[in-house]
């Protein structure tokens, strides 16, 4: 699993069988200090309540179908959860040279929608 932030959404008029209603969405991937990392993908939500600004952990490949309902659908990425809340635990900062003193703050994600 990686964190990523959503930065957008993707319209596609036509979509693969199995895919039919499921929202598309642009993340940039980010490292543990929350910074981005590599280059943008697109993800299925998986968990049918992501949207942009969101933080989100996505998992690839054969694992990324396994999280859609129909677990066939051609998927290279799929969002499985939204991040309530990051925080460092004592000796698991960022990885080195993230900041003069070695530990990133917190980031805390506002939850908009109630949890079922």
């Amino acid at each position: 699993m990686q964190l990523a932030r959503v930065i957008g959404t993707v319209v596609a008029t036509v979509k693969s069988p199995g895919l039919e209603g499921v929202k598309l969405l642009v993340l940039q991937p980010l490292d543990r200090a929350l910074r981005p990392t590599g280059g943008q993908v697109v993800a299925a939500d998986a968990v049918h309540m992501a949207g942009p600004g969101e933080l989100v952990y996505f998992v690839a490949a054969r694992e990324a179908a396994q999280a859609m309902p129909d677990p066939f659908v051609p998927v290279d990425h799929a969002i499985v959860g939204i991040v309530d809340a990051v925080e460092a635990l004592a000796g698991g900062g960022p990885p080195a040279g993230a900041g003069s003193t070695g530990k990133a703050p917190p980031e805390r994600a506002t939850r908009r929608r109630p949890r079922p």
